[in-house]
């Protein structure tokens, strides 16, 4: 939904001043036709009180412009008041109007003094009911739109509200996967073992340049997400060398799926300190993605120590890895998505993910 702006604004009133008033004058016109035999040139004469109309309703917008920002009863008096002799006057205009160019229907009307054509006039203040209505039609336009205006600022409010909560959270993860992997590294150095330390720095700046070239707000393929993620598994398979093993499953069909980017690493990396890290024989970590129903479907498992299930409540979880996927999950799909944890038999962890399903164009 889009702001108008001053100069389309100011284009929708012509257009629905104009396109208004030469509806009026055409059933008028078609109206004096249906219902009686009109004057010759009367298609003439019905142009000329249409414009005078016209004139008069923007009398009564320049006074409603000027009375648009007080209080409420201060507004219905002009409203009231402006458009009953704004009728009139256009009443008055009209009389004497078409007896300027008719004259010869005097007779017809009955008209023979002053005090008879103002008694004629009095008859026919029904054109103030044209003014109720040009202004009624007006306030409601100008509310309308002055709602749809607050809605718009209120979604992009909503919009830049989010968008930086989820680059906040997408940012987060660097910091938190720096401190781990800087620790690997320095302990390397410090054993000596150079070779393994250059080459695990080799693998985070590669990893890291992949997460620094793909914009946080843009969804990337599953394709693109699992290779992100073997470049975060070869620095840990660094460190953890054969005791760490990963298995991979995804179905073909989901490779083009579209997900949020970088969703699984904080997941696998919980995996690994929570799951792997804690045997000493270490572990494996099993990795999937398919289709289930409408949904794709995400599943991080392990065999590791696992949480505590035997009390039938499913815990929820702390941490910064997985608070920052539900918030991000929250974010981009709102309740069209869910993250659930429960066991791996027969011990373990599986996160599992579903989003709704698309693909990129």
């Amino acid at each position: 939904m889009n702001l108008l702006d001053p100069d389309q604004k100011h284009r929708l009133f012509w257009l629905l001043q104009a396109g208004g008033w030469a509806g009026w004058a055409l059933s008028f016109y078609l109206g004096a036709t249906v219902w009686g035999d009109p004057p010759d040139n009367y298609g003439f004469y019905v142009p000329i009180i249409a414009a005078v109309g016209m004139a008069l309703t923007l009398g009564l917008r320049w006074a409603y412009r000027l009375t648009w920002d007080m209080r409420f009863v201060a507004r219905v008096l002009p409203f009231l008041l402006g458009s009953y002799f704004a009728g009139v006057l256009w009443m008055v205009a009209r009389t004497f109007i078409f007896f300027s160019l008719f004259p010869e229907q005097k007779a017809a009307f009955g008209i023979e003094s002053s005090a008879e054509f103002y008694s004629y006039l009095e008859g026919a203040i029904s054109a103030a009911w044209v003014m109720f209505g040009w202004s009624a039609l007006y306030f409601g336009i100008k509310y309308y739109i002055l709602l749809q205006d607050a809605k718009a600022r209120a979604l992009t409010a909503a919009s830049v509200a989010n968008e930086a909560q989820l680059k906040m959270l997408r940012y987060q993860l660097n910091p938190h996967f720096l401190f781990n992997t800087l620790n690997a590294i320095s302990t390397l150095v410090l054993d000596k073992d150079t070779n393994l330390a250059s080459d695990m720095i080799n693998k985070l700046s590669r990893f890291l340049r992949h997460s620094l070239e793909t914009d946080p707000m843009t969804q990337i393929t599953v394709d693109q997400e699992v290779a992100a993620l073997k470049l975060y598994l070869d620095i840990e398979q660094v460190r953890f060398g054969s005791r760490l093993e990963v298995l991979f499953s995804i179905n073909p069909e989901v490779k083009h799926a579209l997900v949020p980017s970088l969703i699984l690493q904080p997941l696998v990396e919980n995996a690994i300190k929570y799951g792997i890290s804690q045997s000493v024989k270490g572990g494996a970590i099993g990795i999937s993605a398919h289709k289930d129903g409408d949904d794709l479907q995400l599943i991080i498992s392990d065999n590791g120590p696992g949480l505590d299930f035997s009390q039938g409540i499913t815990p929820k979880g702390s941490g910064v890895g997985l608070e920052n996927c539900r918030e991000r999950l929250k974010a981009l799909y709102g309740r069209s998505q869910s993250l659930k944890l429960g066991p791996t038999l027969p011990h373990g962890l599986t996160v599992t993910i579903n989003i709704p399903f698309s693909q990129e164009a």
